[in-house]
Protein backbone atom coordinates (compact mmCIF):
# COMPACT_ATOMS: atom_id res chain seq x y z
CA UNK A 1 0.00 0.00 0.00
CA UNK A 2 1.06 3.30 -0.80
CA UNK A 3 0.33 6.25 1.60
CA UNK A 4 -0.03 4.01 4.61
CA UNK A 5 0.65 6.92 7.23
CA UNK A 6 -1.61 9.94 7.32
CA UNK A 7 -0.03 12.94 5.78
CA UNK A 8 -0.41 15.41 8.59
CA UNK A 9 1.50 12.58 10.93
CA UNK A 10 4.34 11.98 8.68
CA UNK A 11 4.92 16.10 8.96
CA UNK A 12 4.97 15.75 12.46
CA UNK A 13 8.69 16.08 13.85
CA UNK A 14 9.84 14.07 16.63
CA UNK A 15 10.34 15.26 19.85
CA UNK A 16 13.76 17.70 20.19
CA UNK A 17 13.69 16.80 24.03
CA UNK A 18 13.41 13.33 23.72
CA UNK A 19 16.49 12.88 20.97
CA UNK A 20 18.46 14.25 23.40
CA UNK A 21 17.69 12.45 26.47
CA UNK A 22 17.87 9.13 23.94
CA UNK A 23 21.57 10.58 23.14
CA UNK A 24 22.52 11.33 26.73
CA UNK A 25 20.98 7.82 27.75
CA UNK A 26 23.43 6.04 25.63
CA UNK A 27 26.73 8.12 27.35
CA UNK A 28 28.40 7.09 30.36
CA UNK A 29 28.87 10.24 33.06
CA UNK A 30 26.43 12.36 31.67
CA UNK A 31 25.05 15.04 34.15
CA UNK A 32 21.59 15.67 32.43
CA UNK A 33 19.77 18.70 32.29
CA UNK A 34 17.78 17.72 29.84
CA UNK A 35 14.08 16.23 31.09
CA UNK A 36 11.70 18.27 32.89
CA UNK A 37 10.96 15.67 35.55
CA UNK A 38 11.40 15.70 39.41
CA UNK A 39 14.60 14.23 41.03
CA UNK A 40 12.46 13.28 43.82
CA UNK A 41 10.40 10.08 44.47
CA UNK A 42 7.23 10.37 44.85
CA UNK A 43 6.27 10.80 49.02
CA UNK A 44 5.44 7.60 50.43
CA UNK A 45 2.18 8.31 52.04
CA UNK A 46 0.76 8.27 47.95
CA UNK A 47 3.14 5.06 47.38
CA UNK A 48 1.12 3.18 50.03
CA UNK A 49 -2.01 4.58 49.03
CA UNK A 50 -1.40 3.32 46.31
CA UNK A 51 -0.26 -0.48 47.40
CA UNK A 52 -3.63 -0.11 49.58
CA UNK A 53 -5.51 0.07 46.79
CA UNK A 54 -4.44 -3.23 45.08
CA UNK A 55 -4.33 -5.05 48.21
CA UNK A 56 -7.64 -4.15 48.65
CA UNK A 57 -8.83 -5.46 45.23
CA UNK A 58 -9.76 -1.87 43.33
CA UNK A 59 -8.46 -2.96 40.34
CA UNK A 60 -11.61 -2.31 38.34
CA UNK A 61 -12.75 0.51 35.62
CA UNK A 62 -13.62 3.58 37.58
CA UNK A 63 -16.21 5.72 35.94
CA UNK A 64 -15.03 7.73 32.67
CA UNK A 65 -14.52 10.76 34.62
CA UNK A 66 -12.67 8.89 37.38
CA UNK A 67 -13.35 8.42 41.21
CA UNK A 68 -15.78 11.07 42.48
CA UNK A 69 -13.93 10.82 45.73
CA UNK A 70 -10.64 12.38 43.96
CA UNK A 71 -12.60 14.48 41.78
CA UNK A 72 -14.16 15.86 44.70
CA UNK A 73 -10.29 16.38 46.09
CA UNK A 74 -9.61 18.39 43.20
CA UNK A 75 -12.71 20.79 43.48
CA UNK A 76 -11.54 21.16 47.43
CA UNK A 77 -7.69 21.61 46.27
CA UNK A 78 -8.41 24.28 43.78
CA UNK A 79 -10.49 25.98 45.71
CA UNK A 80 -7.94 26.24 48.57
CA UNK A 81 -5.22 26.79 46.90
CA UNK A 82 -6.18 29.26 44.08
CA UNK A 83 -9.56 30.33 44.96
CA UNK A 84 -11.58 28.76 42.17
CA UNK A 85 -14.33 26.69 42.47
CA UNK A 86 -15.25 23.62 40.14
CA UNK A 87 -18.17 20.91 40.70
CA UNK A 88 -17.09 17.48 41.13
CA UNK A 89 -19.53 15.98 39.36
CA UNK A 90 -20.06 17.89 36.57
CA UNK A 91 -16.84 20.44 35.70
CA UNK A 92 -13.69 18.15 36.13
CA UNK A 93 -12.53 14.88 34.88
CA UNK A 94 -9.47 13.00 35.79
CA UNK A 95 -6.98 12.38 32.67
CA UNK A 96 -4.10 10.60 31.80
CA UNK A 97 -1.51 13.41 32.46
CA UNK A 98 -1.63 16.41 31.35
CA UNK A 99 -0.86 15.96 28.29
CA UNK A 100 -4.09 14.07 27.69
CA UNK A 101 -6.18 16.90 29.13
CA UNK A 102 -4.75 19.22 26.56
CA UNK A 103 -5.31 16.85 23.90
CA UNK A 104 -8.86 16.42 24.83
CA UNK A 105 -9.53 20.00 25.28
CA UNK A 106 -8.06 20.62 21.79
CA UNK A 107 -9.75 18.17 20.15
CA UNK A 108 -13.44 19.10 21.78
CA UNK A 109 -12.94 22.76 21.00
CA UNK A 110 -11.08 23.07 17.60
CA UNK A 111 -12.75 23.07 14.13
CA UNK A 112 -10.63 22.62 10.61
CA UNK A 113 -8.53 25.65 10.26
CA UNK A 114 -9.45 27.43 13.57
CA UNK A 115 -6.30 29.17 15.04
CA UNK A 116 -5.25 28.64 18.52
CA UNK A 117 -2.65 31.28 19.66
CA UNK A 118 0.61 29.57 20.76
CA UNK A 119 2.87 32.63 23.27
CA UNK A 120 6.75 31.08 22.12
CA UNK A 121 9.00 29.58 23.36
CA UNK A 122 6.48 26.94 24.20
CA UNK A 123 6.27 23.34 25.37
CA UNK A 124 7.08 21.30 22.03
CA UNK A 125 3.82 18.89 22.15
CA UNK A 126 1.25 22.21 21.35
CA UNK A 127 1.76 22.92 18.14
CA UNK A 128 1.79 19.26 17.03
CA UNK A 129 -1.94 18.46 19.17
CA UNK A 130 -3.59 21.46 17.56
CA UNK A 131 -2.29 20.58 13.98
CA UNK A 132 -3.37 16.56 14.59
CA UNK A 133 -6.66 18.07 15.80
CA UNK A 134 -6.71 20.09 12.51
CA UNK A 135 -6.13 23.66 13.52
CA UNK A 136 -3.45 26.09 13.23
CA UNK A 137 -1.05 27.06 16.03
CA UNK A 138 -0.24 30.56 15.21
CA UNK A 139 2.93 31.09 17.28
CA UNK A 140 3.59 34.19 18.85
CA UNK A 141 6.96 35.06 20.08
CA UNK A 142 7.86 36.34 23.94
CA UNK A 143 9.74 39.46 25.03
CA UNK A 144 13.29 37.73 25.55
CA UNK A 145 14.71 41.44 26.69
CA UNK A 146 12.03 41.09 29.49
CA UNK A 147 12.32 37.61 30.91
CA UNK A 148 10.52 36.46 28.09
CA UNK A 149 7.27 37.94 28.89
CA UNK A 150 3.86 38.65 26.66
CA UNK A 151 4.46 41.18 23.94
CA UNK A 152 0.81 42.39 23.55
CA UNK A 153 1.36 44.24 20.57
CA UNK A 154 2.16 40.51 18.51
CA UNK A 155 -0.68 39.64 20.59
CA UNK A 156 -3.28 41.58 19.17
CA UNK A 157 -1.95 41.82 15.57
CA UNK A 158 -2.15 37.80 15.87
CA UNK A 159 -5.74 37.43 16.52
CA UNK A 160 -7.91 36.84 13.56
CA UNK A 161 -11.58 35.60 12.55
CA UNK A 162 -10.53 32.19 12.65
CA UNK A 163 -8.78 32.89 16.07
CA UNK A 164 -10.62 30.53 18.73
CA UNK A 165 -8.60 30.12 21.76
CA UNK A 166 -4.98 31.03 23.25
CA UNK A 167 -2.74 29.02 25.01
CA UNK A 168 -0.97 30.23 27.93
CA UNK A 169 1.36 27.97 30.25
CA UNK A 170 2.80 29.50 33.25
CA UNK A 171 4.73 29.27 34.80
CA UNK A 172 6.23 28.44 31.65
CA UNK A 173 8.43 25.21 30.35
CA UNK A 174 10.73 26.23 28.83
CA UNK A 175 11.59 29.74 30.47
CA UNK A 176 10.35 29.68 33.91
CA UNK A 177 8.47 32.58 33.34
CA UNK A 178 6.01 34.04 35.77
CA UNK A 179 3.68 36.44 34.27
CA UNK A 180 1.96 39.02 36.97
CA UNK A 181 -1.35 39.70 37.92
CA UNK A 182 -1.83 42.99 35.61
CA UNK A 183 -0.39 41.08 32.68
CA UNK A 184 -3.09 38.30 32.81
CA UNK A 185 -5.75 40.94 33.05
CA UNK A 186 -4.60 42.32 30.47
CA UNK A 187 -4.88 39.19 28.14
CA UNK A 188 -8.12 38.78 30.07
CA UNK A 189 -9.71 42.11 28.24
CA UNK A 190 -8.32 40.81 25.03
CA UNK A 191 -9.89 37.20 25.49
CA UNK A 192 -13.21 39.07 26.23
CA UNK A 193 -12.57 41.72 23.65
CA UNK A 194 -12.50 39.02 20.62
CA UNK A 195 -14.37 36.64 22.44
CA UNK A 196 -12.29 33.86 22.87
CA UNK A 197 -11.74 30.86 25.03
CA UNK A 198 -8.16 29.93 26.88
CA UNK A 199 -6.05 26.96 27.58
CA UNK A 200 -4.68 27.49 30.60
CA UNK A 201 -1.99 25.01 31.28
CA UNK A 202 -0.82 25.31 35.16
CA UNK A 203 0.60 22.17 35.96
CA UNK A 204 3.79 24.07 37.11
CA UNK A 205 1.63 26.14 39.42
CA UNK A 206 3.27 24.85 42.75
CA UNK A 207 5.90 25.51 41.63
CA UNK A 208 5.42 29.49 41.85
CA UNK A 209 8.34 30.98 43.73
CA UNK A 210 8.75 34.61 44.03
CA UNK A 211 5.12 35.73 43.46
CA UNK A 212 1.82 33.96 44.26
CA UNK A 213 0.30 31.96 41.80
CA UNK A 214 -3.09 33.65 39.91
CA UNK A 215 -5.34 30.78 37.90
CA UNK A 216 -6.65 32.23 35.05
CA UNK A 217 -10.04 31.87 36.12
CA UNK A 218 -10.24 33.29 39.01
CA UNK A 219 -9.96 36.84 36.67
CA UNK A 220 -13.34 38.58 36.39
CA UNK A 221 -15.63 37.26 33.45
CA UNK A 222 -13.15 34.57 32.90
CA UNK A 223 -13.88 31.13 34.29
CA UNK A 224 -16.26 30.61 31.54
CA UNK A 225 -13.77 30.95 29.20
CA UNK A 226 -10.95 29.06 30.55
CA UNK A 227 -10.37 25.08 30.33
CA UNK A 228 -7.56 24.70 33.38
CA UNK A 229 -5.37 22.16 32.85
CA UNK A 230 -3.15 20.62 35.36
CA UNK A 231 -1.93 17.61 37.21
CA UNK A 232 0.23 16.07 39.94
CA UNK A 233 3.33 14.89 37.92
CA UNK A 234 5.55 18.29 38.89
CA UNK A 235 3.63 19.69 42.10
CA UNK A 236 3.64 15.82 43.41
CA UNK A 237 7.10 14.32 41.72
CA UNK A 238 4.29 11.74 40.28
CA UNK A 239 5.62 11.92 37.03
CA UNK A 240 5.33 8.08 35.94
CA UNK A 241 1.82 7.64 37.57
CA UNK A 242 0.53 9.61 34.69
CA UNK A 243 -2.04 11.09 36.31
CA UNK A 244 -3.84 14.92 35.23
CA UNK A 245 -7.10 16.95 35.63
CA UNK A 246 -9.28 19.36 33.83
CA UNK A 247 -11.74 21.78 34.84
CA UNK A 248 -13.76 23.37 33.12
CA UNK A 249 -17.25 25.59 32.29
CA UNK A 250 -19.43 21.99 32.23
CA UNK A 251 -20.39 21.72 28.51
CA UNK A 252 -17.19 21.89 27.42
CA UNK A 253 -16.21 19.14 29.88
CA UNK A 254 -19.30 17.15 28.53
CA UNK A 255 -17.88 17.36 25.00
CA UNK A 256 -14.18 16.03 26.10
CA UNK A 257 -15.93 13.30 28.40
CA UNK A 258 -17.31 11.94 25.02
CA UNK A 259 -13.94 11.94 23.29
CA UNK A 260 -11.83 10.29 26.46
CA UNK A 261 -14.84 7.88 26.86
CA UNK A 262 -13.85 6.42 23.40
CA UNK A 263 -10.40 7.10 23.64
CA UNK A 264 -9.32 6.15 26.74
CA UNK A 265 -11.63 4.66 28.91
CA UNK A 266 -10.67 6.34 32.42
CA UNK A 267 -7.18 6.86 34.05
CA UNK A 268 -5.43 3.88 36.11
CA UNK A 269 -7.38 3.02 38.95
CA UNK A 270 -4.41 2.75 41.51
CA UNK A 271 -2.93 6.06 40.47
CA UNK A 272 -5.86 7.57 40.90
CA UNK A 273 -5.99 6.34 44.76
CA UNK A 274 -2.65 7.73 45.25
CA UNK A 275 -3.75 11.32 43.86
CA UNK A 276 -6.37 11.18 46.66
CA UNK A 277 -4.13 10.84 49.05
CA UNK A 278 -1.69 13.21 47.93
CA UNK A 279 -4.25 16.12 47.87
CA UNK A 280 -5.32 15.59 51.35
CA UNK A 281 -2.25 15.06 52.90
CA UNK A 282 0.78 16.32 50.42
CA UNK A 283 1.04 19.89 51.24
CA UNK A 284 4.25 19.57 53.37
CA UNK A 285 6.18 17.46 51.04
CA UNK A 286 5.29 20.03 48.47
CA UNK A 287 6.96 22.91 50.72
CA UNK A 288 10.01 20.76 51.14
CA UNK A 289 10.50 20.21 47.12
CA UNK A 290 9.68 23.71 46.36
CA UNK A 291 12.09 25.13 48.88
CA UNK A 292 14.97 22.90 47.65
CA UNK A 293 13.78 24.09 43.83
CA UNK A 294 14.11 27.46 44.96
CA UNK A 295 17.49 27.09 46.19
CA UNK A 296 18.40 25.47 43.34
CA UNK A 297 17.50 28.30 41.40
CA UNK A 298 19.01 30.74 42.64
CA UNK A 299 22.40 28.68 42.98
CA UNK A 300 22.41 27.58 38.85
CA UNK A 301 21.05 30.79 37.64
CA UNK A 302 23.41 33.31 39.68
CA UNK A 303 26.01 30.86 38.50
CA UNK A 304 25.20 30.81 34.53
CA UNK A 305 25.47 34.38 34.47
CA UNK A 306 28.89 34.81 36.30
CA UNK A 307 29.85 32.17 33.64
CA UNK A 308 28.91 34.02 30.45
CA UNK A 309 25.58 32.11 29.51
CA UNK A 310 23.26 35.17 30.31
CA UNK A 311 19.53 34.56 31.81
CA UNK A 312 16.80 35.79 33.28
CA UNK A 313 15.41 35.03 36.69
CA UNK A 314 13.24 32.02 36.49
CA UNK A 315 9.65 32.84 38.21
CA UNK A 316 8.49 29.27 38.48
CA UNK A 317 8.77 25.73 37.22
CA UNK A 318 12.23 24.45 37.09
CA UNK A 319 13.79 25.58 34.29
CA UNK A 320 16.57 28.01 33.21
CA UNK A 321 16.62 29.67 29.72
CA UNK A 322 20.04 30.87 29.58
CA UNK A 323 21.67 32.92 25.93
CA UNK A 324 24.43 31.05 24.06
CA UNK A 325 24.35 33.56 21.18
CA UNK A 326 28.24 34.40 22.42
CA UNK A 327 29.40 31.27 21.29
CA UNK A 328 28.39 31.32 18.04
CA UNK A 329 27.21 28.58 18.22
CA UNK A 330 23.51 27.65 17.09
CA UNK A 331 21.31 26.14 19.71
CA UNK A 332 21.59 22.94 18.25
CA UNK A 333 24.91 23.02 17.99
CA UNK A 334 25.80 24.53 21.11
CA UNK A 335 23.48 21.42 22.80
CA UNK A 336 25.57 18.36 20.83
CA UNK A 337 29.04 20.04 21.11
CA UNK A 338 28.29 19.96 24.83
CA UNK A 339 26.89 16.87 25.16
CA UNK A 340 29.46 15.09 23.45
CA UNK A 341 33.03 17.60 24.39
CA UNK A 342 31.66 17.95 28.14
CA UNK A 343 28.93 15.20 29.04
CA UNK A 344 26.14 17.59 30.03
CA UNK A 345 22.85 17.17 28.05
CA UNK A 346 20.61 20.66 27.70
CA UNK A 347 17.83 21.17 25.10
CA UNK A 348 18.22 23.02 21.69
CA UNK A 349 15.70 26.24 22.20
CA UNK A 350 14.98 25.91 18.93
CA UNK A 351 13.05 22.94 19.62
CA UNK A 352 10.26 24.99 21.92
CA UNK A 353 9.91 27.59 18.27
CA UNK A 354 11.71 29.59 16.85
CA UNK A 355 11.82 32.20 18.95
CA UNK A 356 14.24 30.06 21.11
CA UNK A 357 17.13 30.08 18.54
CA UNK A 358 20.05 31.18 20.31
CA UNK A 359 18.96 29.63 23.96
CA UNK A 360 19.01 26.15 25.77
CA UNK A 361 16.66 24.84 28.35
CA UNK A 362 18.23 24.11 31.63
CA UNK A 363 16.12 21.75 34.16
CA UNK A 364 17.53 22.44 37.57
CA UNK A 365 15.83 19.73 39.30
CA UNK A 366 19.24 17.96 39.60
CA UNK A 367 21.09 17.57 43.51
CA UNK A 368 23.04 20.74 44.12
CA UNK A 369 26.32 18.50 43.67
CA UNK A 370 25.17 17.82 39.99
CA UNK A 371 24.83 21.12 39.08
CA UNK A 372 27.77 22.81 40.56
CA UNK A 373 29.53 19.86 38.35
CA UNK A 374 27.60 20.78 34.99
CA UNK A 375 28.58 24.28 35.96
CA UNK A 376 32.57 23.87 35.87
CA UNK A 377 31.77 21.73 32.63
CA UNK A 378 30.26 24.08 30.98
CA UNK A 379 32.07 26.86 32.16
CA UNK A 380 35.04 25.36 30.74
CA UNK A 381 32.97 24.81 27.38
CA UNK A 382 31.68 28.29 26.90
CA UNK A 383 35.35 29.33 27.44
CA UNK A 384 37.03 27.31 24.67
CA UNK A 385 34.01 28.97 21.81
CA UNK A 386 33.49 32.79 23.72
Amino acid sequence: MKNRIASHVQQLQPSGIRRFFDLAANMEGVISLGVGEPDFITSWNIREACIASLHNGHTSYTANAGLIELRTEISKYLMHQFNVDYRPTSDIIVTVGASQALDLAIRAIVDPDDEVIVIEPSFVSYAPLIELAGGKAVKVGANPDKGFSINFEKLTASITSRTKAILLCFPNNPTGTMLTKEELIQISRIVEMHDLLVLSDEIYAELSFDDAFTSFATLPGMKDRTILISGFSKGFAMTGWRLGFVAGPSDIVEAMLKIHQYAMMCASTMAQYGAIEALKNGRKDIEEMKKSYKRRRNYFVASLNEIGMPCHQPGGAFYAFPSIKQTGLSSQEFAEKLLIEEKVAVVPGDVFGKSGEGYVRCSYASSLEQLQEAVKRMERFVKNYR
